[in-house]
């Protein structure tokens, strides 16, 4: 499937060079785990065994969130994208002892999944750390927009979650605003706590290990349960 988009909004796709055990894995666990894009095909078929319902993380760097939420949660199917090589890599060394069954790999931009997939077809999506783009020229590339937003409220089924988190004040400022504005979107939080503190249920990742520019802050939207045709 083409990912011909009119704008990039990742960074490069090729680091150094891959050891040969990674390099390895690629060629072998990869392939059993790839995700063959089917455009209008329900999430459900990209399984070889039942799931109940579909999360997606967009980004997952070394993918040790989207890993442990397998490994969590066997009925459900994960579906992840990444662009970058060396992510991808990473992700299999983590897996390859024990690679789950209900996880998806599509290592290219997660516009290609959002745009195939049918509407009200997954329950969670996962933006976690993404890169903030902080120069303003930039901001344009970052991946929360207005747009994206309403794509995810395409494809989210009635209640289901968006949830964000960053180490980037100005990042958060953005995609809280553009939330907020969105009629889809209702906030979830309560109270601070709710989102100056990594609930028990988001596995770490080591983008927020390393918290360069702030205390990780977590923001959970839920989809309206009213869908206005």
């Amino acid at each position: 499937m083409s990912e011909d988009f009119p704008r990039k909004l990742y960074g490069r796709r090729k680091g150094p060079k891959l050891s040969a055990h990674k390099a390895d894995l690629r060629l072998t666990l990869l392939p059993q785990h790839a995700l063959n894009i089917v455009p209008g095909a329900g999430p459900g078929t990209y399984f070889t065994t039942p799931v109940t319902e579909i999360w997606l993380e967009i980004g997952f760097g070394a993918g040790e969130h989207m890993l442990a939420l397998a490994r969590q949660n066997s009925a459900i199917g994960l579906i992840g994208a990444e662009p970058y090589e060396s992510g991808v890599a990473k992700l299999l060394t983590h897996m390859a002892d024990d690679p789950p069954p209900n996880l998806k790999i599509h290592e290219g931009d997660a516009r290609a999944i959002l745009t195939a997939l049918p509407d009200h077809s997954i329950a969670k999506v996962f933006v976690l750390f993404p890169d903030p783009w902080p120069k303003t020229r930039h901001h344009k590339r970052r991946f929360i927009q207005s747009e994206m937003l309403t794509q995810f409220a395409r494809v989210l089924k009635p209640g289901g979650e968006f949830r964000f988190a960053s180490d980037d004040a100005g990042y958060l400022a953005w995609t809280l605003e553009r939330a907020l504005a969105h009629p889809d979107f209702v906030w979830s939080a309560k109270s601070p706590v709710d989102f100056t503190v990594r609930p028990a249920h988001w596995p770490p990742t080591r983008y927020e290990a390393k918290a360069l520019h702030g205390p990780p802050i977590y923001l959970s939207f839920q989809r309206r349960d009213k869908i206005v045709p």
